[in-house]
């Protein structure tokens, strides 16, 4: 692990490892069951200001299970900092931290001094360096209305390091909601090509966050202070009985806090998690959130109440069965199926169509982001969904060979997963639903409630694609082809740039091999019962 202080450091760090992450080729007798890793190219920033704690280990972890290389940046950052803040006194701990770091397998850390990142140790209002300056809207509640100038502190040097560092993904914790809708902001406005990924808050036994100012308690103070995750989760409860209205969910945090005399509320409020307006009534969605004192230590907490049915999101290898057990799924539990692959084989089929060539990356994104895209609920359980593409019904041509051969390849594509994505998660707002593919449990629905990854032995998957080509009429392919062909498509799955197949952390992995679909389909919905009735 490399420990780099100096932009120039950084970039030279940053030329060299690009350099070295050179594709795999895929000789012939590849096979997924002999892969021992995943091959992704892409690089994670974990931004931080040190001193850090399992949440910040949760956030490295996560990175390093999506990216081939992962880059902790350390740095307390004085533009955040009002001038009766803690700056001087903030918590730094290098040395730790390069232990903790280089027992988690990060690549680099990225520490400079407030001199190399061209910004003096002054709070922003004082500072005459380029700021970046997000909504005002969203500045100006929560903890903006206390902390004046501090997001604007946080914009400014997260854009640095993002421009410094090139990342694909970036992590961030969802204690610090506000600062996390914030930078999503900030990435979308901007047009930053980087990936925010949110991660969920890490806690203490005793519910509390953990965070960097919890080494300002002592262990009673953090007993005491527990009493905010208390009393999130007993709104949470509320919610969950049908209280749908902001001063009751309020109301009953402030009951739970009240208990504890020595905690001193700032604020409580809802507001929607992406705007940070004001909820009067959680509609879909809502992020009830607390800062509160104890001495001259802050601590903020927030949960997120979410108004919809529960998602299943099953992810797997080409072959293993996804489409036909998530239909059956779906059936069997009245939810909606959400054919997904089918999105990306429409996409594939009128790129073809157009005779657009597969590596037109520019022609395939204006493409995808101006075509229409239906799927329409059928009564037929073998193609329970019907596919529309600009008007034409798709629903059978999207499964020749020639698609199939093709899809993984405009799958890859940045813009298309962003444009389909983006439809996807429009479309699971209400949840209800049954999602498969690759990255469903990991990109399109990280917070679905159930998350399966369904695999089999490549011989497994061949011989169900013969058997599927066969009952289509499809031409003749020999088990040998189609093992080949699905261990090349594992490959180019697993080591694409844009959301590479993996298992989702939370996932249960169910292998395949020999169990007919209706077992399969038991065990996912036995699953999900169990989920349910936690």
């Amino acid at each position: 692990m490399r420990l780099l202080t100096t932009v120039a450091a950084l970039r030279c760090y940053l030329t060299k490892r690009c350099s070295e992450n050179k594709l795999i080729a895929v000789t012939e007798d590849l096979r997924l069951d002999e892969m021992t890793g995943w091959y992704q190219t892409a690089v994670g920033l974990v931004p931080t200001m040190g001193n850090l704690h399992q949440g910040h280990l949760s956030l490295i972890q996560r990175a390093r299970h999506e990216n081939s290389t992962v880059i902790v940046s350390i740095f307390v950052n004085p533009l955040q900092f009002a001038p009766n803040e803690d700056y001087q006194r903030y918590p730094r701990t290098l040395e730790q931290d390069q232990q903790l770091c280089e027992q988690a397998g990060v690549d680099a850390i990225f520490a400079p001094s407030p001199e190399e990142m061209a910004v003096p140790q002054k709070s922003i209002q004082e500072s005459k360096v380029t700021q970046v300056i997000p909504p005002s809207a969203m500045m100006t509640g929560l903890c903006g209305r206390s902390r004046l100038g501090h997001f604007q502190g946080v914009a400014t040097i997260v854009t640095k390091l993002f421009n410094l560092l090139q990342p694909d993904r970036a992590y961030f914790g969802q204690k610090d909601g506000q600062q996390l809708a914030i930078i999503k902001r900030l990435v979308a406005d901007l047009n930053l090509p980087v990936e925010i990924v949110a991660c969920p808050t890490v806690r203490e036994a005793s519910g509390l966050a953990f965070s960097s100012r919890n080494q300002y308690l002592t262990a009673t103070a953090k007993e005491q202070v527990a009493v905010l995750y208390r009393g999130l989760r007993r709104a949470e409860a509320a919610f969950k009985a049908g209280d749908r209205n902001s001063n009751k969910l309020i109301a009953v945090v402030q009951q739970e806090v009240a208990m504890v005399s020595t905690v001193s509320v700032e604020y409580i409020e809802l507001v929607e998690p992406t705007t940070l307006m004001s909820l009067e009534k959680v509609e879909e969605e809502g992020m009830l959130a607390i800062a509160a004192r104890l001495g001259a230590t802050r601590l903020i907490d927030n949960i997120i109440l979410r108004d919809r049915q529960p998602i299943i999101a099953i992810d797997g290898p080409a072959g293993a069965g996804k489409s036909t057990v998530a239909r059956q799924v779906a059936a069997n539990l009245n939810l909606v199926y959400l054919d997904t692959g089918a999105m990306y084989r429409a996409v594939t089929w009128l790129v073809l169509q157009k005779g657009i060539a597969i590596d037109d990356e520019c022609a395939i994104a204006q493409l995808t982001n101006q075509c229409k895209i239906e799927l329409t609920p059928t009564q037929d359980l073998q193609s329970s969904v019907r596919v529309w593409i600009d008007g034409t019904d798709v629903t059978q041509v999207i499964r020749t060979i020639e698609v199939t051969s093709q899809v993984s390849a405009i799958a890859a594509q940045s813009a298309v997963r962003q444009a389909l994505v983006k439809q996807q998660q429009s479309w699971g707002k209400k949840g209800g639903l049954v999602a498969e593919g690759r990255d469903i449990g990991t990109h399109v629905f990280p917070d679905a409630e159930v998350k399966i990854f369904l695999t089999a032995s490549v011989s497994e998957r061949a011989r169900r694609r013969q058997q599927d080509f066969n009952t289509q009429g499809q031409p003749e392919v020999s088990l040998e082809q189609l093992e080949h062909d699905i261990a090349e498509r594992d490959w180019k799955d697993s080591t694409r740039k844009v959301s590479p197949l993996q298992k989702a952390v939370d996932a249960i992995e169910l292998q395949t091999d020999g169990l007919a679909v209706s077992e399969v389909t038991a065990k996912i919905v036995n699953y999900y019962q169990q989920r349910l009735s936690e």
